[in-house]
């Protein structure tokens, strides 16, 4: 990965904010193709992981062991101002350099873990709520090598479910879905 993280979260925060905008308040108890959420929790769980994840690039503390809900009036407006500072903290020189996190990872793959969230759960968004999304092509790029190598981790860590077999001629994003556990093809109605 050569882009700046911050580059790739910007672009990826804006398709992001396009998504949750369309949501409408009547969707967030329909169900997304990440079983453990509803519409709602995801939400909930997409601005705790940005707010969390802009704590790691200040190398500050983060505490994903319970997830508050967000989703108060004016969410849509706080999930701009929560995704700007995310792009923000890790613009700042050398967020993206060294270790963060108690995870102790390098930067730059917790970098690459929230642009995994913000393309992925955004794309379970859009299809839980009837909106098209298209991805950044170069934060896709990205993540390619992100969930090859940490793949079998995040399965062994039940934060990907087994690959789904991509389909025919699939999209590297629909390849990056079927990796991460995901019918491309999924809908609400199956």
């Amino acid at each position: 990965m050569n882009e700046k993280i911050s580059d790739l979260l910007e672009a990826a925060s804006a398709g992001a904010s396009r998504v949750v905008r369309g949501v409408d308040d009547r969707q967030l108890g329909a169900r997304t193709p990440c079983d453990e959420y509803d519409v709602g929790a995801l939400l909930d769980h997409l601005f705790h992981v940005v707010i969390g994840f802009r704590a790691l690039a200040a190398r500050e503390e983060a505490d994903f062991t319970h997830t508050p809900h967000y989703l108060d009036e004016g969410w849509r407006d706080r999930f701009d101002v929560e995704t700007a500072r995310l792009v923000e903290a890790w613009a700042v020189p050398g967020a993206d350099e060294g270790t963060t996190g108690t995870m102790n990872l390098p930067a730059r793959t917790i970098g690459a873990m929230v642009l995994l969230d913000l393309t992925v759960h955004v794309w379970d968004l859009a299809r839980a709520t009837g909106q098209d999304f298209t991805p950044d092509e170069d934060g896709v790029r990205a993540l390619d090598a992100l969930v090859t190598d940490m793949g079998p981790t995040a399965r062994q860590m039940k934060m990907f479910a087994d690959p789904f077999p991509a389909p025919p001629r699939a999209t590297a994003f629909e390849g990056l879905l079927a990796a991460t556990g995901r019918d491309p093809h999924w809908t609400p109605d199956r």
